[in-house]
């Protein structure tokens, strides 16, 4: 049985990640954090409510802006958890990738199309 923890982050893609942060934590009354990654894209997101709310570069091609946020859900294992998804009908989206901090990111789609998140070591 593949084991879920709980919803760790929110990722939105938008032009400008650092502006829409900026205005998401003027709302929630949260502080914004920021990676700059060697290429200069800004990754930036808050801490809500024991959630990351992220905002990364949008990109036409992967994750257009205004394009449905995608929920990362943590896991004990990320390469188990993508392989055992992967056999029962998801696809490959993109990742998995060492962002920030060291922590493990990947996407998948699930057999209806709908790309979402997995996060963990």
């Amino acid at each position: 049985m593949l084991a879920f923890d709980r919803v760790g982050t929110v990722m939105v893609f938008a032009d400008d990640p650092d502006k829409s942060a900026r205005w998401w934590a003027d709302q929630l009354n949260a502080r914004v954090h920021r990676h700059v990654d060697p290429r200069g894209a800004v990754y930036a997101w808050l801490n809500v409510a024991g959630v990351e709310l992220g905002f990364h570069p949008a990109d036409p091609d992967r994750n257009p802006k205004g394009g449905s946020p995608v929920v990362y859900w943590q896991v004990a294992n990320l390469d188990q958890a993508r392989k055992r998804l992967l056999a029962a009908g998801c696809t490959h989206h993109r990742g998995p990738i060492t962002a920030e901090s060291g922590r493990r990111i990947t996407q998948l789609a699930d057999p209806f199309g709908t790309v979402f998140g997995l996060e963990g070591p």
